[in-house]
């Protein structure tokens, strides 16, 4: 009969105890240093070494050459506690699951004043010690605080909180930790190369995850598949039958349908999975060990490199894009509901309906009125408005008729004393679908970069006629005039600039001109980073004074967001390749924004054809455009307050 694989490379000395460096130094130090305690307490989940520690203790004190941390070997207490050794009279080993009693005890303390009979230390070593009883404590209470100078006791535990708090003051406490993946697929690759057995490399992460850190489980899953091994060595195929473990082939179709919403997809998996006769409750386990994955590797892009994930190369290239195409706020809501149907699994009739239910909740969040949900919902709704910036930017100057009269050019100075002008200046309502463009790619686009500016004289608006008292179709705006402390218009920004010559010349780089290329400096930072791209689409350039960028953004919120040092680092550094400029970057909160302060100036065309109302329009009220952009967007119910 062929010996288990945990007992044929137990350690034999402190040095071969793996993963466990934390307590064999202190341990090996204390004995080369001679400070050997009376009694010791090793604590610890199951098969972490704490039974094997005990008997190298006991070896390392009773050695010949000793005491001394790697024992000779050689002499009859090395060879008799050697890992297949036939034992030693003077180190006695006691499971106190079925002996701890009091009556045990008393027998304990009555042989423990005998003195050893070829050894230096007589050892006791109490396997399971919290199972002893308070009356069996109590009866080696005083036997443990003042023990003979030949005794030392070794107490091993995986509860250590239900020893004796009376018995646990007196030792000295060595807690024992599970494996690390790193370090127990080492072990485990060492032990296959030493019986020369093959084995894949997609085995390894599957044993290490059954194992759960125990290198004595971890061991015997090991031994188990190296039992029905072929000639061949250990397929991945036969493992994941042995270990009723999910495929990862499996797992990447679930994750690709709810990165396309295709729920005949998903719900042909969860066939596929009963089917296999696979249990339902293990899928919904494997899938959300899946989702852990995607969400770390989502925030930590180099995870396999720093040992967060253990996982082939080409596995982890599918995950990366399967991470990148879900996003954070969609990992997060779906490992939520996968782990709360875990939970209502337990003690269920009917797993594949509870399974197939939790499927329909991750395909659809607007089902859900939870802040998981409502994150989901508005992070698609940002990925779809990715593009919007750009198509408006190349499109609408196009969509003006071209028999209209051309409408006068903004100069810089006039563009930037209007960014300080004072708020209150009526504005136009949001557009039709809720959506208020906020960024420069959305001013003046009706004008083409290139328009020839004119005179300021000329181009301040003419006094009308009054209106016929008839109801106007829509309101307009009354121009606002200048405050008398706005500064005054550069005489270089009024001078006529011929057509298709640049907006600004070299080193004249100003808030206007960003905010001409504001497009391309949208699609350079999305390369960079969608979320501050998603950001900055709704900012505006302000002012550029003394090498700062001043933004403007209509959110404290979004201000705290974009002022986070990675944001900014990344606009500086897309400002950089665009324009060649080395700008520091500050965003405030701006109210009202630059683009509401340009759409309030009513266009002369519209003059023309609509007659102005004699009385002034409303105040824009920017809660109820919130209230009805969530309404639209999010379908959500405005609920009236009974007080």
């Amino acid at each position: 009969m062929a010996l288990a694989l945990y007992r044929t490379y137990r350690p034999a000395s402190f040095a071969e105890v793996v993963g466990q460096e934390h307590v064999t130094e202190p341990l090996s130090q204390a004995i080369r240093s001679g400070r050997i305690n009376h009694a010791y307490l090793f604590s610890g989940p199951r098969g972490c070494g704490k039974t094997s520690s005990a008997r190298i203790m006991a070896r390392s004190l009773n050695c010949v050459q000793g005491p001394t941390p790697t024992p000779c070997g050689v002499c009859d207490s090395c060879v008799g506690l050697a890992p297949d050794g036939p034992g030693s009279l003077d180190v006695i080993e006691i499971d106190a699951a079925s002996h701890g009693g009091v009556d045990d005890a008393r027998e304990l303390r009555e042989r423990a004043h005998y003195a050893p009979m070829s050894s230096r230390f007589k050892v006791y070593i109490v396997d399971e010690a919290h199972m002893v009883t308070t009356q069996g404590f109590n009866a080696l209470l005083k036997l443990v605080e003042e023990p003979p100078d030949f005794l030392v006791f070794i107490f091993a535990t995986t509860e250590p909180e239900k020893v004796l708090p009376t018995i646990r003051s007196r030792t000295h406490h060595y807690p024992f930790r599970l494996l690390p993946p790193t370090v127990m697929r080492g072990l485990l690759e060492r032990i296959c190369a030493a019986e020369k057995v093959e084995v894949e490399p997609a085995v390894f992460p599957l044993v290490v995850r059954a194992g759960g850190g125990s290198a004595r489980d971890s061991l015997s899953i090991l031994d188990q598949l190296f039992a029905g091994a072929g000639e061949d060595g250990v397929k991945y195929a036969r493992v994941l039958g042995l270990l009723g473990v999910t495929d990862a082939a499996l797992l990447d179709d679930v994750v690709d349908a709810l990165g396309a919403q295709d729920g005949a997809a998903v719900f042909r998996s969860v066939d596929r999975v009963v089917d296999a006769g696979h249990d339902p409750r293990r899928f919904a386990g494997d899938l959300l060990e899946r989702l852990r994955d995607l969400i770390v590797l989502d925030a930590v892009p180099d995870a396999a490199g720093k040992g967060l994930l253990d996982h082939p190369s080409d596995q982890l290239e599918r995950m990366t894009d399967q991470a990148a195409r879900l996003g954070t706020a969609t990992l997060s809501r779906v490992a939520d509901i996968v782990n709360t149907g875990l939970t209502e699994m337990r003690g269920t009739t009917s797993p594949r309906l509870l399974l197939e239910l939790i499927c329909a909740r991750m395909l659809l969040p607007a089902a859900s009125t939870d802040s998981g949900a409502l994150l989901q919902r508005l992070e698609r709704l940002e990925r779809r408005m990715d593009i919007r910036p750009d198509q408006s930017a190349v499109t609408e100057p196009a969509a003006r008729p071209a028999t209209g009269p051309t409408r006068p050019d903004r100069s810089a100075g006039e563009q930037a004393a209007r960014s300080q002008h004072p708020a209150g200046a009526p504005r136009e309502p949001a557009n039709d679908d809720g959506y208020d463009g906020g960024g420069p790619a959305f001013l003046e686009a009706g004008r083409p970069p290139g328009a020839t500016s004119v005179d300021p004289a000329k181009a301040q608006p003419q006094p009308k006629a009054q209106p016929q008292p008839t109801a106007s179709p829509r309101p307009k705006a009354q121009p606002q005039t200048q405050p008398a402390t706005s500064p005054a218009v550069p005489p270089a920004a009024t001078a006529p600039v011929a057509d298709g010559a640049p907006a600004v010349a070299a080193g004249e780089i100003d808030a206007a001109a960003v905010r001409q290329v504001w497009s391309e400096l949208l699609s350079i930072v999305r390369k960079r980073r969608r979320t501050t791209e998603a950001l900055l689409t709704n900012a505006t350039a302000l002012s550029v004074e003394g090498g700062l960028l001043r933004l403007g953004i209509g959110s404290a919120q979004l201000m705290r967001m974009l002022n986070d040092p990675l944001n900014t680092e990344i606009v500086q550094l897309s400002l950089k390749d665009l324009l060649g400029v080395d700008w520091r970057i500050e965003t405030v909160v701006q109210t009202p924004t630059l683009t509401d302060a340009l759409a309030a100036e009513p266009d002369p065309r519209d003059e023309e054809a609509v007659p102005e109302s004699p009385e002034r329009p409303a105040e824009r009220d920017p809660e109820a455009e919130a209230i009805s952009l969530v309404q639209s967007q999010l379908g959500a119910e405005r609920i009236e307050s009974s007080e």
